[in-house]
């Protein structure tokens, strides 16, 4: 999957990013999940701002072929919520719950984006934002930009950031992961209470790979501004699949598996921080480098996973369309499992109840041992693998 990422023009690991900001500030505590900075804007030694960029990446072209396909332009309310969530459930895990500020960006290329898009998407914005805000999460859009943007841009491209003020003794940070303590892991697939329609799990990652390894090459003769030219033809659209096709075991076709939402935690963070306050050591969302993830924020610990939930049925599908090998998807996706909460043994059990609350599923997915190296151990159905 590396190698075809390289070839699909994207970095998995990004090297030559990491190299380009290394000698930047990287805050309060370099090793906390989010950057964390002095109280710029109150001034107060006692507080500190957080703020988080991202964006739907590439998912958003999936919603361009499944509008076009179905004509269902609600889809990409879902995009919306992908932008969003990427960035509000990086800043849950150093314990931000409340009061985020939120701004966007829309590129687009006005020739295939009309504004009937435009609109959906900042409805999107509006609609996630009130059912956050009904659970007691609080936000405030504060505006945003949208360009037009056809010479660069071939779609669209939906992308926020968000902010928070908050007290540095909430704050939950990496450092306080020990030795002894055991890892709840939380389902990415199913049916949140907060949540309107069965969710595949998928987050908003590796859907480069995932839409062209799992669609047919019918979509590189249709919508040829959804790839890039220079791309091999044998990596284009290159699985078996239409969007319209049906997952097996869940209600959702492969379109809309792809697209679903990202999942937020935001509630159950909150309740969790709320009646546990102090005992949540460590909070880790394994997107970008999926069950590696853990690896950026920890010294000297092996983290072991040997129970993780069932691997969701999007992530089986793209498994065998694109014949990668376990290893690496663990690597790439979180194949069911996708928050990860740090807690003493005693803990786990008040972990798991708050999560099954919001209707979402949660075990204790493994533990934490001391190590001479920084190390992820995974013990799968699939095989062993050790990362370093």
């Amino acid at each position: 999957m590396d190698d075809k990422y390289l070839q699909r023009g994207v970095s998995a690991s990004k090297e030559d990013v990491h190299a380009a900001v290394k000698h930047l500030y990287h805050g309060l505590y370099p090793k906390a999940f989010c950057k964390v900075y002095p109280d710029y804007l109150g001034g107060d030694e006692q507080w500190c701002n957080v703020m988080s960029a991202d964006g739907s990446g590439t998912k958003s072209i999936l919603a361009y072929l499944y509008w076009r396909e179905t004509g269902d332009i609600s889809v990409w309310r879902g995009i919306a919520q992908d932008a969003i969530v990427m960035n509000l459930d990086d800043l849950l895990c150093v314990g931000a719950t409340d009061k985020f500020l939120l701004t966007s960006v829309i590129n687009r290329n006005k020739n295939y984006i009309p504004g009937e898009v435009i609109a959906e998407i900042i409805a999107g914005t509006q609609e996630f934002i009130d059912t956050m805000n009904d659970a007691g999460v609080q936000i405030q859009l504060m505006g945003g930009e949208t360009a037009d943007l056809g010479d660069i841009v071939r779609t669209v491209t939906v992308d926020a950031a968000m902010t928070i003020r908050m007290k540095r003794s909430d704050l939950v940070l990496t450092q306080n992961i020990k030795p002894g303590q055991v890892i709840v892991g939380l389902a990415s697939s199913g049916q949140a209470s907060y949540e309107k329609i069965y969710n595949s799990g998928i987050s908003s990652n590796g859907l480069t790979s995932a839409r062209h390894d799992v669609l047919s090459k019918y979509y590189a003769e249709k919508y040829p501004e959804t790839f890039d030219q220079n791309i091999d033809a044998s990596l284009v659209y290159s699985g078996s699949k239409r969007v319209t096709d049906a997952l097996e075991g869940t209600p959702l076709n492969v379109g809309q598996a792809l697209l679903s939402p990202t999942r937020t935690y935001a509630p159950v963070i909150q309740k969790l921080l709320q009646e546990m306050p102090g005992r949540v050591h460590g909070l880790i969302n394994c997107t970008g480098g999926a069950h590696t993830k853990v690896l950026h924020y920890i010294e000297g610990l092996r983290i072991v996973k040997d129970n993780l939930l069932p691997i969701a049925p999007i992530f089986n599908l793209i498994q065998s369309e694109s014949g990668t090998g376990w290893k690496e998807m663990y690597k790439v996706l979180n194949c069911g499992t996708r928050l990860e909460v740090y807690v003493d043994e005693k803990d786990a059990q008040a972990v798991i109840d708050t999560a099954r609350s919001f209707g979402i599923d949660g075990q204790v997915i493994g533990y934490v041992e001391a190590s001479e190296g920084n190390q992820v151990a995974l013990a799968t159905a699939h095989g062993s693998f050790l990362y370093e």
